[in-house]
């Protein structure tokens, strides 16, 4: 496994100072935006595929820091309602595959996109529950004439172009948002299909990260580092779903945290062990939103933390059994 960073976080900053400031930390990958939520300041595929000096400096500056791109990354909806945002997220999705086959990176991160609920929506529509029975009709509108056919015909054209893998964040919001919906879309689309999971999502939402890891197994394409508070005495009152400001955090049911900060060491050790059973072994990459701390001070937690617990060697032969 390799301490990874995705470097969004640090988009103020021009890309050889930002991996200036990682490598000391012991970062070794970088995931990189490259359009949609995460933009574009240290990747913008509409410069760098035209500018065959602007893709070399690039590449340079990746090689002075000895950085490796865990994936290129650009989190946004394709199949959302409005044709426009749906079509500058496609637009997005098929210039991060053509930079991944300039860079030699096979693989990209994203959602899988949440549709509207009947082809005139004008918002996107994410059901949570089974009643009333519309909801189901839905359902299988988003899936059987949305979700899939735009996925299939990605994954043709992301192999075509060497991007054998393409990792969804099973997030809310979207239609892949956690186990049995990423090995859905996997099941129906093919095995290029897996999961960029983050635990802090899983985390909220009531699962075990451990367990989760273990049924995913090998559709686990990549690893997002970040923790879950939960305050349990809003849960109790209010339960998980919460539409509060992020900023909110005495009154919201969770926040984001700084790996460490929402769960302890044996928690996350548990982690790290489960994705070595399952045969991970990429990129553990810090995604830092913890607003109770600084860009810095939660990212220097984090890699300290994370340099401590991850498992960066082969297995050893069991000389005892």
């Amino acid at each position: 496994m390799k301490l990874g960073v995705f470097t969004v976080l640090l988009g103020a900053k021009p890309l050889d100072e930002a991996l200036g400031y990682l490598k000391p930390h012991g970062v070794k990958m970088v995931e990189i935006g490259c359009g949609g939520n995460p933009g574009k300041a240290h990747c913008d595929p509409d410069v760098l595929l035209k500018d065959d000096k602007a893709l070399e400096t690039f590449k340079e500056t990746l090689q002075k820091h000895e950085m490796e791109i865990s994936a290129l990354s650009t989190h946004n909806n394709p199949v959302h309602p409005n044709k426009e945002i749906a079509a500058q997220a496609d637009h997005d999705l098929h210039q991060a595959v053509l930079l991944a086959e300039k860079l030699g990176v096979h693989q990209i991160n994203t959602f899988s996109g949440c549709p509207g609920d009947h082809p005139g929506a004008k918002y996107t529509n994410w059901v949570t529950c089974a009643w009333p029975d519309e909801f189901l009709d839905i359902l299988k509108y988003q899936w059987e004439d949305c979700l899939i056919p735009y996925w299939k015909e990605f994954v043709k054209f992301a192999k075509d172009h060497g991007v054998n893998k393409i990792a969804f964040e099973p997030h809310p919001g979207f239609c892949v948002y956690n186990t049995e919906t990423v090995l859905r879309i996997r099941d129906a689309v093919g095995p290029e299909l897996g999961a960029n999971l983050d635990p802090s999502h899983i985390i909220w939402q009531g699962m075990d990260p451990v367990e989760v890891i273990k049924a995913l197994g090998p559709a686990i394409f990549h690893f997002h580092a970040k923790d879950t508070y939960l305050n349990p005495r809003n849960i109790a009152v209010n339960g998980v779903l919460d539409t509060k400001p992020y900023s909110d955090e005495l009154g919201r049911s969770w926040f984001f945290r700084t790996v460490g900060y929402g769960n302890d060491y044996k928690f996350w050790k548990d982690i790290i062990s489960a994705l070595r059973m399952v045969g991970y072994d990429y990129a553990i990459s810090i995604e830092h939103e913890d607003s109770l701390m600084s860009i810095n001070e939660g990212l220097s937690k984090a890699c300290r933390f994370l340099n401590d617990i991850l498992i960066t060697e082969d297995r050893a032969e069991m000389w005892w059994a």
